[in-house]
């Protein structure tokens, strides 16, 4: 019999929370299969079978453990069940030929009881309910099932008004009650107490300020309509607007230097590269990977990143080194159709940009007015660090960038890049 003890994964990492188990206790398994998922604070991982042998759970669902606590046992000196394929496909084959049977006795048993009793339909639904007959008499006339009405007489006995209640208010969903004021308690995951923990932390320890500007969306969204069935044949993926604030996020970067630093104690501490945080609504909360090097990316690296970080963030699979680190961070509420807001930094970095939703908006263009896709866009940033004129220096740049994708290439007009000016 050995240990399955949960392992060490990160410096500062002490305990984990047991979420599910994908096997059953007292079930045969292989060496290196999954046996269940572990959440930390900051990424959910998967706990595998050191040996092969029969599976002992020591930990329930939900249980907190600390790092070196046993998991699980498995007894390796138990054997492998012989012929396990092909019993099961006897087993399923008996078990088709059975259902068969089963369900042509069940077919003549239905005849049978429709001809006797049309209403059996309402009939089978309340037999296993209480409700007083003049309940059960309206339930049966206007079709209404017992599991749609919540009982109110004595032990959850259905009453005559309990049935109207239901009537007159259709669209409800069956056992709601008017007025209802009941609550629900659950533990926070390991991940949501972490997210808490650092946005406060964001609030209170940064002299967090925002501003805010607009993008002419129409470049962008021609080149994407133009050209997008052609990237995905070429590519594989998507052409979608990340790519296009990533690119010229990086380039804004460099020439303000001082939005892609952070403060260590005393000290200023500037990167050279550009490691993009992308914010992704995850299942159990708001995570948020990285993209490597993003400055030296081209447009279809950076889309394939994206949809491989946003993928494993869906399916819980990130990985600690896949999100840690970060030299500022790209987040995006538009999909959830916010028009403005003020994203807070994601620290230790010292900036973050928030995308939001494209809406058609009437605006000056050379002294008409012209209904143009627009984006507000916003920059919250620690201004411990940034100042205002490099903050909104950067979010100027980015819009300028992005109204003209093409500067993306060289950085600056072609033109004056040829002038060397």
């Amino acid at each position: 019999m050995i240990d399955i003890k949960v392992p060490t994964v990160g410096e500062s990492i002490t305990e984990v929370t047991l979420v599910k188990w994908l096997k059953k206790d007292g079930e045969y398994v292989n060496r290196d299969e999954l046996l269940c998922e572990l959440e930390s604070e900051k990424a959910t991982f998967e706990l595998n079978a050191e040996q092969a042998g029969v599976l002992h759970i020591v930990a329930a669902e939900g249980a907190t453990l600390k790092i070196g606590d046993v998991a699980c046992k498995i007894d390796e000196t138990a054997a492998k069940p012989e012929n396990s394929v092909q019993s099961t496909v006897k087993s399923e084959s008996d078990t088709t030929d059975k259902q068969s049977t089963v369900n042509s006795e069940k077919a003549s048993t239905k005849k049978e009881a429709a001809t006797k009793a049309p209403t059996s339909a309402s009939a089978d639904t309340d037999k296993d309910t209480k409700a007083t007959p003049v309940a059960q008499a309206i339930m049966s006339d206007k079709q209404v099932k017992a599991s749609d009405v919540k009982g109110t007489g004595s032990q959850g006995r259905i009453l005559k008004q309990d049935v109207l209640e239901v009537l007159s208010h259709p669209g409800r969903k069956g056992g709601d009650t008017a007025f209802s004021r009941e609550q629900k308690r659950e533990k926070m995951s390991n991940l949501r107490k972490t997210l808490s923990r650092r946005l406060v932390e964001a609030k209170n320890s940064t002299a967090m300020l925002t501003t805010f500007n607009e993008v002419d969306m129409s470049r962008i969204m021609d080149i994407r309509k133009q050209y997008k069935d052609s990237f995905k044949e070429t590519y594989g993926v998507n052409l979608g607007f990340m790519s296009f604030f990533a690119k010229a996020c990086c380039i804004a970067l460099g020439e303000w230097p001082a939005v892609n630093a952070y403060i260590d104690g005393e000290e200023l501490v500037y990167h050279d590269y550009c490691d993009i945080s992308i914010a992704v609504s995850a299942p159990k909360g708001l995570v948020v990977p990285v993209i490597r090097n993003a400055e030296s990316l081209s447009m279809a690296e950076i889309e394939q990143k994206v949809l491989e970080l946003a993928t494993k963030a869906r399916d819980n699979k990130l990985t600690i080194e896949e999100m840690a680190g970060g030299t500022f961070t790209i987040t995006n509420g538009g999909v959830f159709g916010s028009l403005m807001s003020t994203p807070i930094i994601n620290i230790p970095q010292s900036a973050i940009l928030g995308m939001h939703k494209i809406q058609e908006r009437p605006v000056a263009i050379n002294g008409k007015v012209e209904v143009r896709p627009m984006m507000y866009v916003a920059v919250s940033y620690d201004h411990r660090i940034i100042d205002g004129r490099e903050s909104v220096s950067f979010l100027v740049r980015v819009k300028e960038l992005l109204e003209n994708p093409e500067l993306m290439l060289v950085g600056k007009d072609p033109v004056k890049a040829l002038l060397e000016i």
